[in-house]
Parts: structure tokens; C-alpha cells; sequence
């Protein structure tokens, strides 16, 4: 039975798909979520401009490391720099989101269509995987998940920062709002399947090694959310940044709370 299934042709049905429900606005959401992001992305990338309100740094922005920042946490490239200071970041934490398994799947399904939904039919007659240009750099995820994980340490230190005002410590909206960006951040960061992978994928009995097991055991439990923590650390992010943006406009206050 087993052969006779995967050696027969396929039906001859000629619709894509028979399904009546509205199985094309998950993939419509995503792509006018995705381009709607890139484009806000890209145009905060190249403004250069109102990123900064003290003590406030935009995660778009940081860690600023150009001689050029508005607020210069680690001075580590000089005058010569003359382009934005985000593009020196976002190529590196993007390429992590870009190359996340979750985000493969959304984009290959909105996008090109491969297939857009269950039960559709698969346009597309070849396939090659991720075994050419450009989808070959997939395979670059955990480099980039490095790079990412590296990245929240400055974006934790910027939640600190976010307690020190010109008047002394303090609470104010704005420091929420970076909190919740780098607790969200963090645990989007950390259910990545490759997190997963590396703190126990590859042990062969866990009776052996209890602490990474129990570790092992809480990120799978995050993994099993990461769809979800993908998403919401994607809007808070861009809220963050679009909060202090608008701060440093000086359209709207930033109130205390303690």
C-alpha cells in the first residue's frame, strides 16, 4: 500500500485546491505585516536621525559603535564612517530573523508561494531546497544567532541605562518599553530552534547531564511558542524604536512613574 501510494500519479484534479475557506489571508497577513516592517525598517535605517532621547537609544540603533552616533556606546569605528550608524547593526540582527526557521516558513509561504497553504497545490515544478543562491545562506542562521544573542547584551544594558535620567534613577514609560523590547527580545532569541539544538540537541543521554537537561527542557517549552514570540518581538521592537522616535521629535512626553 505504502508503494503503490508514493509510486502512483497524483490526481487529476485540475483547481490548485478544492478548499472554500479562506486559506489566502494567513499568507496575504504576512506579507503586508513583513514588507510593512522592512519598509519602516529600511527607512529608520537610512534616516539617521531621532534615535536618541536621553537616556533612551533606539534597539535599531544599538550598540551605536560609530564615531558618528547621536549617543556613542562603544566608540569602535572612527570619522571614516560616514553612512548611518544602524547599518553597522541591522544586517546581522535581520539576517538572524531572515534566516529563522519560523520566518522560512512564513516567507516561503506568502511570498513564493511554496505551496501558500495546506491542501494547495505546489506551483512550483522544482524544487532545490536551500542548495542555491540566494536560499544557500540559510545555512548561516546559527552564525547569525551568535550575533544576535551578542547584540541583547548591549540591549540589556541599554534597559539599565534606561534607569539613569540627567535627574537621577528613575521610572518612566519609555524605560518599560525598552524592558519589554529586550524581555522579548531575549525570549524570541532564545526559543530559536537552534538555541534549542545547541544546549541539547546533540546529547545522547540527558541522565548524564541533568543541569543541561533541565535547561534543555525550558527552552523547548519557549520553542513551542516561538511563532508567537517571533511576532510580538517583532512589533515591540519597532514600538520601541517608534516611541523614542517620536520622544526625540518632541511629539509626545515621556511620563514618570517612580
Amino acid at each position: 500500500m505504502a508503494v503503490r501510494t508514493i509510486l502512483d500519479k497524483r490526481a487529476g484534479i485540475a483547481a490548485p485546491t478544492l478548499r472554500r475557506d479562506a486559506w489566502w489571508l494567513p499568507p496575504l497577513i504576512t506579507v503586508v505585516v513583513l514588507l510593512s516592517f522592512v519598509a519602516y525598517g529600511t527607512w529608520v535605517a537610512f534616516s539617521n536621525s531621532h534615535y536618541f532621547s536621553d537616556p533612551y537609544v533606539s534597539p535599531f540603533y544599538s550598540p551605536c559603535i560609530a564615531a558618528n552616533c547621536e549617543h556613542t556606546t562603544f566608540r569602535l569605528i572612527g570619522t571614516w564612517w560616514g553612512f548611518s550608524p544602524a547599518l553597522l547593526i541591522l544586517p546581522f540582527v535581520l539576517g538572524f530573523r531572515v534566516t529563522c526557521y519560523y520566518y522560512r516558513k512564513a516567507y516561503y509561504r506568502s511570498f513564493w508561494l511554496s505551496p501558500p497553504a495546506c491542501a494547495y497545490r505546489e506551483p512550483h515544478k522544482r524544487y532545490t531546497g536551500e542548495t542555491r543562491f540566494p536560499l544557500i545562506l540559510e545555512n548561516l542562521h546559527r552564525v547569525f544567532l551568535y550575533a544576535a544573542s551578542l547584540q541583547l547584551v548591549f540591549v540589556w544594558w541599554d534597559v539599565v541605562a534606561a534607569f539613569h535620567f540627567p535627574t537621577g534613577w528613575g521610572v518612566h514609560v519609555g524605560t518599560i518599553v525598552l524592558l519589554l523590547n529586550a524581555t522579548m527580545l531575549s525570549l524570541y532569541t532564545i526559543s530559536c530552534h537552534s538555541a534549542r539544538h545547541i544546549v541539547g540537541g546533540h546529547v545522547d543521554e540527558f541522565s548524564k547531564a541533568p543541569a543541561r537537561y533541565r535547561v534543555w527542557r525550558v527552552i523547548t517549552r519557549l520553542n513551542e511558542r516561538h511563532m508567537l514570540l517571533a511576532w510580538i518581538s517583532l512589533f515591540v521592537v519597532a514600538f520601541a524604536d517608534l516611541y523614542i522616535r517620536l520622544l526625540a521629535m518632541g511629539h509626545i512626553h515621556d511620563f514618570k512613574i517612580i
